[in-house]
């Protein structure tokens, strides 16, 4: 590999190159009046954080002269020791690009007030007063401060530099404009209307608060409330630092409590009450969050309803030295299956109801046409299953009969003993009226019929040859549907509409309702496991159940041995796992491929990194970047370029989850003659192995 690419590929491998921040915020260890020896406790905090190439860190409110001064602020001696402490952290912040924020009481125009100083090298790039002062129970912040509203300046002398001074600063990155953030101190964010939810409407993108904020039973639980409520509603990230050792415990206690949280997820948490100081660290992703506020244009029309407060805030520019030439993945661990939570607890919520979801969809499909019957296909292979226990589940809402389920599997010239098994074994475990078609004959007569090879004994396995076998599948059900006053439920699934992998028109792409056609294959997988575990259709199903998951996708269109099959789906079209993680990030948050495949990178490279949903069949498999490329290649061409005119016109489908579905009447409206020109030359720009 050439000089020029090495440095390429370390430039992919790090995380300020694909729209991350890395922010820090630190518990430092005080003493109460004493702001040397607290300076020096946050310049070795500021130190630690420059060392793991934060960009930004923050520090508790007050924290340079300690919050539970009280009385004490009102000391001349004190006020001038915490300005003689910020010179002491302006002088040793030179050594580092990182921005800090810390606390100190301020004097300006004769009066107090609680104070966060921006910092940078040596410079004062703001400082912002605290708008709310608690004034109720063990507070009394009124007695020594005045709320920032009262102040007449805009700048003020500090530390021999020229500053400005208010609430309303917005301090916005050179480097990565994305990167703008504002400052609000502990009760502003407890109020009804925080400063901060105005910054995020004007453009903060990450919102910081200083704290104190004593601990008190159940009060860890409302601050992550707090945070994480604020972040989501702002579509932002907020870091939060609460005071830990050293404060007074006259009448209180401290408890250190710092978080990081991104629309509404916690990124990073401190150990609460440990005697130590602490830093946390946590990667933000930008490009969330500016795609996410470009998306919800509710977003856009609260800000035009506060446009002319929002034209008051001040932009101070900040320039960045973001370590952008070496490697750096994010501390933050990422699903490698997005669709599906590790949680056990919460992955067993998830199946749950994405499971009611789909019943609930066809139970009211069937209720408003009068249709007390289905139709289905049964394959022995996952879509179809996951459908039949969603028909299963339907029909005792109802309180229909499982008969009403009129199951069909219909072998061709390559099902395999062992789905054909499956199939037999799982519609007699259902309960429903199984029978079974021999689509053979029926095949052989269309391929006579157009003159195909196969028809004359020649084995011609073509498109053709393929098609011939998911047209008739589908056109037997319709005209079973028909013939039995019933509808036909489609079994295709979110992961092959993504592909294109289905056949379109008279295939399995149409049903009359298509109760998978917004849950992924990888999802299906793990809603079967969770009904076989929790014998939700019995207990006779659940190890048919299992003996699907451990069986190989496949179409089954190509013969191939009497229990296996010449047409591994996967082989073909790549990892449903990889593709799922490929969709999942370009359909949500319409990420460049450059993103996506660093991120499926961070999730996949390393099979000990991180955590594992009990994976059916424990396929626990790891990715390189190379094949993580080349399947990434697979889904844009398909994706973009070959399957939109598919996905225009597919059947009525409930929509299962946030990550989107594909229905041109919900979350996906596309061009179906587009081109993928865009999206295959940002992957040309991936490295095709590792430095």
């Amino acid at each position: 590999m050439s000089s020029s690419a090495v440095a390429a590929a370390r430039s992919f491998f790090n995380l300020y190159n694909h729209g991350f921040v890395r922010l820090a915020v630190g518990v430092p260890s005080l003493r109460v009046a004493d702001p040397a020896y607290n300076a020096s406790q946050s310049i070795a905090l500021m130190e630690q954080a420059a060392s793991r190439n934060a960009a930004l860190a923050l520090f508790p409110e007050l924290g340079l002269s300690a919050y539970s001064c009280e009385d004490l602020f009102h000391q001349r001696a004190l006020l001038d020791a915490s300005k003689d402490a910020l010179r002491s952290v302006l002088d040793a912040s030179r050594s580092w690009p990182l921005i800090a924020v810390v606390g100190m009481p301020l004097e300006v125009d004769c009066r107090l007030y609680n104070c966060a100083v921006v910092l940078q090298r040596g410079s004062l790039l703001g400082v912002v007063p605290k708008t709310y002062l608690p004034n109720y129970r063990e507070f009394y912040e009124a007695r020594q401060f005045s709320p920032a509203d009262t102040a007449v300046s805009t700048e003020i002398e500090l530390a021999d530099q020229r500053v400005p001074f208010g609430t309303r600063l917005m301090f916005r990155a050179d480097e990565q404009p994305l990167l703008t953030f504002n400052v609000e101190i502990c009760e502003d964010l407890w109020v009804p209307i925080p400063p901060s939810s105005f910054a995020a409407l004007a453009g903060a993108t990450v919102l910081l608060n200083l704290s104190a904020s004593n601990i008190t039973i159940g009060k860890a639980d409302y601050r992550r409330d707090l945070v994480a409520g604020q972040s989501a509603r702002c579509l932002a990230a907020y870091l939060y630092s609460a005071a830990g050792p050293g404060e007074s415990t006259t009448d209180l206690a401290w408890d250190g409590h710092a978080l990081i949280y991104e629309n509404g997820s916690r990124i990073a948490e401190s150990e609460r009450f440990s005697r130590r100081p602490q830093l946390i660290v946590g990667d933000i992703d930008l490009d969330r969050l500016a795609q996410e506020r470009m998306r919800e244009n509710s977003f856009a029309q609260s800000a035009l309803r506060h446009r002319e407060s929002l034209e008051t805030y001040r932009i101070v520019p900040v320039r960045l030295d973001l370590p952008g030439g070496e490697r750096m993945l994010p501390d933050r661990e990422y699903e490698r299956f997005p669709y599906v939570p590790s949680e056990p607890t919460r992955r067993s919520e998830r199946c749950a109801e994405v499971y009611q979801i789909q019943v609930q969809g066809l139970v009211k499909r069937l209720e408003a046409t009068g249709i007390d019957r289905v139709v289905i296909g049964v394959s022995g292979g996952l879509d179809s299953t996951h459908a039949l226990l969603v028909c299963a589940q339907a029909m005792d809402v109802l309180g229909y009969s499982r008969q009403n389920i009129l199951a069909y599997t219909m072998p061709g010239f390559a099902t395999s003993a062992r789905t054909l098994r499956q199939a037999r074994a799982l519609m007699e475990a259902i309960g429903c009226k199984a029978h079974e078609l021999d689509i053979r004959p029926a095949c052989l007569q269309m391929l006579k019929d157009l003159g195909h090879l196969y028809a004359e004994g020649k084995p011609v396995y073509d498109i053709t040859f393929e098609n011939v076998q998911a047209g008739e599948r589908t056109n037997h059900l319709f005209r079973l549907a028909n013939h039995h006053g019933a509808l036909v439920v489609g079994t295709g699934d979110l992961s092959e509409l993504a592909l294109g992998w289905c056949t379109y028109g008279v295939g399995d792409h149409m049903s009359h309702y298509a109760v998978n056609a917004s849950v992924p294959k990888t999802l299906i997988q793990y809603v079967i496991g969770w009904a076989a575990q929790t014998q939700r259709v019995g207990s006779q199903a659940s190890q048919t159940l299992r003996d699907i998951l451990e069986t190989e996708i496949s179409a089954e269109l190509v013969p191939g041995g009497s229990e296996g099959h010449a047409q591994a789906t996967e082989s073909v079209i790549g990892p449903y796992e990889l593709q799922d993680f490929n969709l999942y990030y370009t359909l949500r948050f319409g990420y460049s491929p450059r993103k996506v495949a660093f991120l499926a990178y961070c999730a996949w490279h390393d099979r000990n990194r991180g955590t594992w949903p009990d994976v059916p069949g424990d396929r626990r498999h790891e990715y390189g970047i190379a094949q993580i490329k080349a399947t990434l290649g697979i889904f844009l061409n398909r994706f973009f370029k070959l399957s939109q005119f598919k996905r225009s016109t597919i059947p009525n489908a409930p929509k299962v989850g946030s990550g989107g579905s594909l229905s041109p009447r919900g979350d996906w409206r596309a061009p179906s003659d587009s081109e993928a020109t865009p999206w295959l030359s940002d992957l040309a720009l991936v490295p095709d192995r590792e430095e």
